[in-house]
């Protein structure tokens, strides 16, 4: 891992970051081809690229519903246990975001609100590839099943026989998904955007994928909602002396496994620290069944900051803008307040990531690269709408008239003002 070591006073600079993007021109330009075709032929261009890029020709995209019946039988009742768990505690936690609309009634007599709508319909990818994310089911679909959404469509990448992973099935069931569909990549997103045949088109897109999923999620943005452009994971741990080296090292290694491309940032008060975080790193790797993912990943986008005091360490995480934050020190709670961008904190010795990225409840579905500064994780406000809700009375018009019809003739717009002159005019007729 590359290492920095800030002097006293000396602050952590963004420029240190290496950071790789959520997608590359390429992907852009391949991703655009691929919608285009998708919008342009439908399901025949989604077999070809099912074909091209998942080795299987599928003769239909839905699941068939005996095959998510079947799904259950074939998943052991472990599995089965854990994510009916884990979708019981991310349900507990989203029925607390729910918002209700909400008016207000001015002594005037005007009424103004909010009306909370749940979306029509909502699409979530689920990734193939390196790994099977049953979690990334129930982390995209249980919010909007939560919010109201009435079709929540899933499409993920086949297999090489055409099927699927028999927990991501399991995970549908019980999340809500009203739809599956095989098929992946930027063509699925255009599928979801557009439509094709077998596919109708929905109101807006969630979850992760790599470049091309996330290039062809830009491209659409704005025909269709979309929740983020998610780039790789990345950890952040801040580790004190009182903090296990095995255990920070491991909790590294949890990240990197995901992606090569997936980004490790440890923040400690002194190189000795860091260095029995790093042999405790090669001890793991022997026993990894993903040694070579995990070795790349911290090889060429890990980053060690030595900081003098914690003030310092603060300034990095919060320049660092972690997706995930592991606060690997005495009294962690403390240090939440000074905790300004984060898309998720993981207080004490007690909480590795892995939790919040299966049953703690929070999504995991988090802002990467950087994106904390602003963004928020997935939640329940993904999946609604809301309408703004406007009443006057004669008297609250007649209260605000001067107001609007200053502003809009300094705007140069004639009928704005004239809007509310002519019903001042027809106010004071009626009084008369």
């Amino acid at each position: 891992m590359r290492r920095i070591v800030l002097k006293p006073g000396e602050q952590f600079a963004a420029s240190s970051i290496n950071r790789t993007g959520a997608f590359n021109a390429a992907a852009l330009a391949a991703a655009t081809s691929i919608i285009e075709e998708v919008r342009a032929r439908g399901d025949a261009a989604l077999r070809d690229f099912t074909e091209k890029f998942d080795g299987v020709r599928p003769r239909a995209f839905r699941v068939p519903q005996q095959a998510i019946d079947e799904a259950a039988g074939r998943l052991d009742p472990k599995t089965a246990d854990a994510l009916a768990h884990a979708a019981r505690q991310i349900c507990e936690f989203h029925e607390r975001q729910k918002q209700q609309s909400w008016f207000f009634a001015r002594e005037d007599g005007a009424l103004v609100g909010a009306k909370v709508t749940p979306l029509d319909s909502v699409g979530i990818y689920v990734p193939g590839g390196r790994a099977l994310y049953p979690s990334s089911v129930l982390m995209n679909a249980l919010p909007a099943a939560v919010a109201g959404v009435g079709r929540i469509v899933c499409v993920t990448p086949p297999t090489k026989d055409g099927t699927l992973d028999a927990a991501i099935l399991e995970a549908c069931r019980i999340a809500g998904v009203t739809e599956i569909y095989t098929v992946g990549g930027a063509q699925a997103i255009g599928a979801l955007a557009y439509g094709t045949e077998s596919i109708k088109p929905v109101d807006k897109i969630t979850g992760p994928g790599n470049a091309y999923v996330a290039a062809a999620k830009k491209i659409v943005s704005g025909d269709v909602g979309i929740d983020m452009i998610a780039g790789p994971s990345e950890v952040c741990v801040v580790a004190d002396k009182t903090a296990e080296p095995s255990l920070v090292a491991i909790d590294l290694m949890a990240q990197a496994e995901h992606d090569p491309l997936a980004a490790c940032y440890l923040v400690v008060f002194d190189e000795a620290y860091a260095d029995a975080v790093e042999r405790e790193v090669e001890r793991h790797l022997e026993s990894s069944t993903r040694a070579e993912i995990t070795a790349a990943s911290l090889a060429d986008q890990g980053l060690v900051v030595v900081c003098p005091d914690r003030e310092a360490a603060l300034q990095a995480v919060n320049v660092i803008a972690p997706e995930h934050l592991e606060l690997h020190v005495e009294d962690a709670m403390s240090l939440l307040g000074s905790i300004r961008n984060a898309g998720a904190v993981f207080l004490g010795a007690w909480t590795p990531e892995a939790v919040g990225d299966y049953v703690a409840g929070p999504n995991h579905t988090l802002p990467t690269g950087g994106t904390a500064r602003y963004a928020s994780p997935l939640s329940v406000d993904e999946f609604v709408k809301k309408t703004s809700v406007i009443q006057y009375s004669p008297q609250a018009l007649a209260n605000d008239a001067d107001a609007v019809m200053t502003i809009a003739r300094h705007e140069g717009l004639w009928a704005h003002a004239m809007s509310v002159e002519l019903r001042c005019n027809l106010l004071e007729t009626r009084k008369g």
